[in-house]
């Protein structure tokens, strides 16, 4: 797997991770992935500039038992190539709520339901410059 890879980082119901990062200026598209390992992943989320026929779409998954689920599309897409930006990703047991730089919400359904998650992965065309959690 590549990218980068995050282990035993308790991200609890209720507090904020705040990411930060630059997506690379020939960037099609980067994906953040929040669940327990990367065989079972709460939350995926995939902002593609132009990627797997999608032109400037975040789209949001979940993986379980071997198999993506069904695909979500909302909020703006305030992500530009070779340009900083912020997001910030709570949850409780029954969704994520992802803010985007422009104040954009997205909100997804925690299908996993746990009320603790110990896993990120870090992938695609995108250097973070920035992780934290409270």
């Amino acid at each position: 797997m590549s990218g980068v890879v995050v282990h035993n980082m308790s991200f609890k119901a209720g507090q904020t991770l705040t990411i930060t990062g630059v997506p690379s200026a020939d960037s099609t598209n980067f994906a953040i992935n929040v669940g327990n390992s990367s065989e079972e992943l709460a939350l995926h989320i995939n902002p593609r500039f132009d990627a797997h026929g999608d032109q400037r779409a975040v789209v949001c998954n979940s993986y379980q038992g071997g198999n993506w689920c069904q695909e979500h599309r909302e909020g703006g897409f305030p992500f530009n190539q070779g340009e900083k930006f912020q997001m910030q990703i709570t949850f409780n047991s029954e969704e994520f709520r992802i803010t985007l730089s422009d104040g954009s919400e997205i909100h997804f359904p925690n299908r996993i339901g746990a009320e603790k998650y110990k896993y990120m992965h870090f992938d695609g065309e995108v250097r973070i410059q920035g992780l934290e959690i409270k």
